[in-house]
């Protein structure tokens, strides 16, 4: 029989499982027999195959054409040196897609999901892979269910299961059995493997894991980590192609050229533009690129940020508008309970964090404010499912924080759960619930019952016919007319001290009812508010501040009243005026107005997902970049909107985590900005890649093309051009993706949306630099001429000229935004100075070993040349640095212009 078909007791019993859980000889027993639960992994493609893989592109390709032929006619130095150009970027790219399959893994791991359950008898969270048939799983509203499971209890469960069904609708769910024959969709005592609790709460037995679930079965891998590619990779990619091909036509042309007008043999001339080819053509960019995406996110990793969508890496340096959560995110997430308020008077709650240990001190109303305080304790003790663990100052909760505050509440007030549990066993509960904003439990009370309810204060209130009287405690009948008006102003006077605020209500029942759901809990006699502290992380006041200064705007977005928000955000500095909006308010905002409420308001109070959702989308009309943060299931439309999607590593739920490009590891604010930080940090080094590739790239093309032209000697030789490209750009090139980030890029406001790549004041620097290297090759080439040496000693220099000036553009190029000339700039970081060493060991073995005169017909340098050769580069950058110096000073490109205050900083 199916175990959807089973009675519960009966699927315990085919499993030789217990309610209570397995004791861990036996889980480690099954998982030894079952095996993980985890699905197979793909298919690896073999190593030698991913390698081949890379001569897999038009230009290596017409490369490896022309290296046969120059095989083929005798012309071993020229095939030789093509070979070695095209096996080098092969290389590059295959060390770099292994490194992009370990940051995949690391992902994977680092996101790895966990799952509660019960083992001897106790709440144990543990890794998905290590769940066994037999153990007893416990789900609420936002999990992913880990393994196919049977029910053994339910309470208002919804699981949406359109991943297996393709329904819509979350499918209702309740452990009683159902027929043998019921299709997947009807099978409403099970639970399957990759669905997502929508609502309620659940206790199931698993029964299948790994490739035996319904999911395993069909194959389907869920959640995985996307794979490495980008727009922005796809747009370099795309421009590649282009200009290759672009390349290539215009090498066809120039051949053509070359040998009809100029007098060129055929293979001379084919050796010269396939030389030029290499050389124009930055074939090695999208690697390059690649890599230093990477390595921002492994920074930003080592910064709590975890990137799961590699976009994330470039969106976060736009970013416009980040939308925060409060609690957990710019607070601690430490709950305090600091006020208790009934009707006879004030209490307030010494200590802090979960640490049940402090007094209550009576700020008005007497014995009789305390004796109310200690009921409002014991409705919030009875109506709680947190556990508190710890001893001394270390204390630490497994469930709600705010409920694990309410525990060090009742051990402050003196309350033993021990005994109050055995004197009020629970017997059900209204779980809590976004839809209706309370929680209720119901307890044997003697022969009747007792409800406890907590929640919302104004849901709470609006349940209540009723408040306790200055006496009356949650057992008696001492009930009076609610007086509404006298809450209300006591919920507002908590929240204008940045408190958080729950209500508390009971209700006595004569016998225990036959039924015990959401419309049963009506009647109550409200007993009091407690007021919850949580106060901002010192380190997210200062990240608002850096926020703002890098012309980001901050919003808090919370599902708490409007008076705490508000508080809460003038602590952390928001905005110079704080506006406060409420999720009712919202409802009367049409969406032609929101988009300039959106942008005027810094707090969102009392908001629904449907409010963050058109929040979100309004701010995009403003042309915004907006980040989310969140991290429950309803959050997975506004995060999914969100230009990026931020989840919460430790509160949020695996909902919210797959909607998300980014998971905060610690929850934190001042994670986010520093994710910011760096995703700033990489644009910049992107820009400073391009802008560096190919001016130096451009150089190479304008000195062979007007060499062949003007019908001149031409400067260097298709082998010498060839080195240049081999050896700068695995040297130079890639030194480039480590920079850290310049001085002032959180002072710099954000780049638009649409911002080109290739910015007006880089495409003036591509042209000016490849003019520049022109004029140096032409200039050398010629100076060394007039001094007498020869054809091959001259261009030695001229390739040495070209290495050298690349090297001091490099210095020159690592500061877009500033000044080079500083001690932090000359000195350099390991990547660069590493790359540097390589260079000049290379070219000094170039133009002073014997074996590589004979490769590559070079000749000594003098050492006066030499010198010559190298103040050259020193001028350059000379020139180059007063050039920048000139742009900031005439402001004739708008991005320079925040960069030079930027810089000063």
């Amino acid at each position: 029989m199916p175990w959807h078909a089973l009675e519960d007791d009966a699927a315990l019993a085919r499993l030789s499982a217990r309610r209570e859980g397995l004791d861990a000889t036996d889980a480690a027993e099954r998982l030894r027999r079952h095996g993980p639960n985890a699905l197979p992994s793909p298919a690896r493609v073999p190593a030698w195959r991913r390698f081949l893989r890379h001569f897999n592109d038009p230009l290596i390709l017409f490369l490896l054409a022309a290296a046969a032929i120059a095989l083929a006619v005798g012309h071993h130095v020229d095939a030789a040196v093509i070979v070695a150009v095209v096996t080098v970027n092969a290389i590059v790219g295959y060390v770099q897609e292994g490194r992009a399959e370990q940051a995949l893994s690391a992902l994977h791991s680092m996101l790895a999901p966990s799952a509660r359950v019960l083992r001897d008898g106790t709440r144990r969270q543990v890794d998905v892979a290590e769940l066994v048939p037999g153990d007893v799983l416990l789900l609420e509203a936002g999990d992913r269910v880990p393994a196919d499971a049977r029910l053994l209890r339910a309470r208002g469960l919804r699981v949406d299961e359109s991943v297996l069904t393709g329904e819509s609708v979350p499918a209702e769910k309740s452990h009683a059995p159902v027929a043998a024959q019921a299709d997947l969709a009807g099978r409403s005592s099970m639970l399957y493997s990759g669905t997502l609790v929508a609502a309620g709460q659940a206790t199931a037995l698993v029964v299948e894991t790994g490739p035996a679930t319904e999911i395993g079965r069909i194959g389907a891998l869920l959640g995985q980590v996307e794979t490495l590619t980008t727009p922005l990779l796809q747009q370099i990619a795309r421009f590649g192609r282009r200009f290759t091909t672009f390349a290539i036509v215009a090498a066809v042309v120039l051949f053509a050229f070359a040998v009809t007008m100029r007098g060129y043999g055929w293979l001379d001339a084919l050796m010269v533009v396939v030389a030029l080819a290499v050389g124009v053509i930055p074939e090695s960019l999208p690697a390059v690129i690649t890599i230093t995406l990477a390595i921002g996110v492994r920074r930003m990793a080592a910064r709590n940020a975890i990137v799961r969508r590699l976009p994330a890496v470039e969106t976060l340096g736009a970013t416009t508008v980040i939308c925060s959560d409060k609690t957990g995110t710019l607070t601690r997430n430490e709950m305090t309970a600091r006020s208790v308020v009934a009707s006879a008077g004030r209490v307030r709650a010494e200590g802090s964090g979960y640490v049940p240990e402090g007094a209550l001190q009576v700020e008005t109303g007497g014995e009789a404010a305390q004796a109310a305080a200690h009921a409002v304790a014991h409705i919030g003790l009875l109506c709680n499912d947190a556990r508190l663990h710890g001893d001394g100052d270390r204390w630490r909760i497994d469930g709600d924080p705010m409920e694990g505050a309410l525990l060090a509440l009742a051990g402050k007030a003196g309350l033993d759960a021990a005994a109050l549990a055995a004197a009020h066993p629970r017997l059900d509960e209204v779980p809590f619930d976004a839809a209706h904003r309370f929680m209720a439990t119901l307890h044997r009370d003697g022969d009747g019952a007792l409800v406890c309810v907590k929640g919302a204060p104004e849901q709470v209130l609006a349940l209540s016919t009723g408040q306790r009287g200055a006496s009356g405690d949650a057992a008696s009948s001492d009930t009076v007319p609610l007086d509404t008006a006298f809450w209300q102003a006591a919920i507002d006077d908590a929240g204008a001290h940045g408190q958080r605020v729950l209500g508390f209500a009971w209700q006595r029942l004569a016998q225990v009812p036959s039924a015990f759901d959401i419309d049963a809990v009506r009647g109550l006699t409200f007993a009091g508010i407690v007021g919850f502290i949580d106060p901002p992380r010192d380190e997210a006041v200062r990240a608002v501040a850096d926020c703002r200064s890098a012309g980001i705007a901050v919003k808090m977005i919370t599902g708490d009243h409007a008076a705490t928000a508000a508080a809460i955000a003038g602590q952390l500095r928001l905005a110079d005026d704080i506006q406060v909006v409420t999720g009712q308010a919202l409802e009367q905002v049409s969406d032609a107005d929101l988009p300039d409420l959106a942008e005027r308001a810094s707090v969102f109070a009392r908001t629904t997902p449907e409010h963050k959702l058109r929040i979100v989308r309004a701010l995009q009309s403003r042309r915004h970049t907006v980040a989310m943060t969140g991290d429950g299931v309803n959050d997975a439309p506004s995060l999914k909107q969100a230009d990026i999607g931020i989840a919460m590593g430790n509160k949020g739920t695996e909902a919210a985590k797959e909607a998300s490009g980014m998971v905060l590891a610690d929850d934190n604010f001042a994670s986010i900005a520093a994710a910011v930080h760096e995703g700033r940090a990489v644009y910049d080094n992107i820009r400073k890649v391009i802008a560096w590739t190919l001016p130096t790239n451009g150089g190479e093309a304008v000195a062979v093309l007007l060499a062949i032209v003007a019908g001149w000697v031409l400067p260097m030789t298709p082998p010498q051009i060839l080195w240049i490209n081999m050896v700068l750009t695995v040297t130079l090139g890639l030194a480039l993706a480590f920079e850290p980030p310049e001085r002032g890029v959180m002072a710099r406001p954000p780049r638009g949306r649409d911002a080109p790549l290739v910015s007006p004041f880089m495409l003036w620097r591509i042209v000016l630099v490849s003019l520049l290297f022109s004029a140096g090759a032409f200039g050398v080439f010629g100076w060394a001429q007039a001094r007498g040496h020869d054809v091959e000693t001259a261009r030695t220099m001229v390739v040495n000229v070209f290495c050298v000036m690349e090297i001091f553009y490099l210095f020159s190029v690592r500061y877009l935004h500033g000044s080079s000339f500083s001690l932090r700039g000359l000195r350099g970081t390991p990547a660069v100075l590493g790359a540097v060493a390589v260079v000049v060991v290379a070219q000094l073995a170039f133009t002073y070993s014997p074996w590589m005169h004979a490769v590559f017909d070079t000749r000594p340098v003098p050492p006066l040349e030499g010198l010559a050769i190298v103040l050259v580069g020193v001028a350059m950058m000379v020139v180059l640095e007063i050039e920048k110096w000139l742009l900031r000073r005439l402001r004739i490109f708008a991005e320079l212009e925040p960069a030079a205050a930027a810089a000063t900083q």
